[in-house]
């Protein structure tokens, strides 16, 4: 095969944003020249891949969102579409985004190779998709071990690479450094907000996280509350939810890990901010609540018990998960105040976290995926 030139690539939310820039720089160490370009956001545009559509324009949550973001998505796939016709790249990565992913896949047909890294969660809902994926995908690169035994069991080859969060979560300060840049108290308990990535996210969930935050201190009076905030969202967002909250509350950008590392407890929505949590191996409390319309058409397709990530590949509840029409703050409150106030219980989660991180896989997954991708593309 002629040496490979350029490769297009398309993720579609934060989490996505951050594992493509990770794979394109692991790419760019084996082979400096191939040139990148495609859909994505702040962490693939620091690689120097070129953008052409920024994916602050295309998160969505839910069957609503999607339905009015249709014309942009359909609008998207059309320039997609005449952008590989017209420059040949030698292959397409997709990153998660299953929705927009595997439909355009389907309309490429094959007429270029299209390797999926970050499979969709066919395990957890509608394995139907399955059939798209042995169609249309030339190759698979999964993150976790029982996603490749599934895959193989249906007689499509998978190759588990590990969890790049492995190499990525790391706290860019030491605990006091941090503490003394945003006047943060070490006397005090400190609990984390992770409120998610998405505006509907924040917009639904912040509050009900706060609700939560006035009834802990209510327990444990003068406790310290940040709020870990996307880098990928306006500050107003945040501001406007949090008007006329009577506690001590600082909103940090883009510092995440470093917000988990110094908590004592953590409120995180589900997703992939799950296993950065449960990476840093300190206690907390999963929360996730859509729009009731969503819950109800989504929920059925769900197969699996849990919905947190941490739990899903422990196989069991090592975190509680307040989700929906259990997302009440009074019960919250009083997981989290419980876990505040027994020692043993949150060490014992600490080291339930620990074991889940270990079953990661090895450091250098970005790397074992840059390789298997290069190998397959110059057979």
């Amino acid at each position: 095969m002629e040496k490979i030139r350029n490769i297009f690539i398309i993720c579609g939310e934060p989490s996505g944003d951050l594992l493509a820039g990770n794979l394109v720089a692991a790419i760019q160490k084996l082979d400096p020249q191939i040139k990148f370009w495609g859909v994505g956001g702040l962490q693939l545009a620091k690689t120097g891949a070129e953008i052409f559509c920024n994916i602050n324009e295309l998160s969505v949550m839910g069957f609503f969102d999607v339905l009015k973001k249709l014309p942009r998505f359909l609008k998207l796939k059309k320039i997609i579409l005449e952008k590989i016709y017209t420059d040949k790249p030698d292959c397409l990565i997709l990153v998660d985004f299953s929705g927009f992913n595997l439909r355009l896949a389907q309309a490429i047909n094959k007429r270029i190779p299209v390797i999926y890294y970050v499979s969709p969660q066919i395990w957890a809902s509608r394995e139907g998709r399955i059939n798209c994926i042995k169609k249309f995908i030339s190759l698979i690169l999964v993150l976790f071990k029982f996603e490749e035994e599934f895959y193989r069991q249906r007689q499509i080859q998978a190759a588990c690479v590990g969890h790049p969060l492995i190499d990525l979560v790391n706290p860019s300060s030491e605990q006091q450094n941090f503490l003394d840049s945003f006047g943060i108290n070490p006397a005090k308990k400190i609990i984390a907000l992770l409120p998610g990535s998405r505006k509907q996210e924040v917009r639904l969930i912040l509050p009900l996280m706060l609700k939560t935050a006035q009834l802990i201190n209510k327990v444990i009076p003068k406790t310290q509350f940040i709020i870990a905030k996307s880098p990928n969202l306006d500050t107003q967002i945040y501001l406007n939810e949090c008007k006329n909250i009577a506690l001590d509350l600082k909103i940090v950008n883009d510092r995440t890990y470093d917000c988990l590392n110094i908590a004592q407890a953590s409120l995180v929505c589900s997703g992939t901010a799950t296993l950065e949590a449960a990476i840093i191996a300190k206690p907390f409390v999963i929360v996730y609540k859509t729009n009731l319309f969503n819950y109800l058409l989504y929920r059925p397709q769900i197969k699996i018990p849990y919905i947190g990530m941490v739990n899903i590949v422990a196989g069991k509840i090592v975190v509680p998960e307040f989700i929906q029409f259990g997302a009440r703050p009074k019960m919250i409150a009083k997981s989290i105040i419980e876990l505040l106030g027994n020692p043993l219980s949150a060490n014992r989660m600490s080291q339930d976290l620990k074991t889940v991180k270990d079953s990661l896989g090895d450091p250098g997954a970005a790397g074992r995926a840059a390789k298997l991708i290069l190998e397959f593309l110059k057979k």
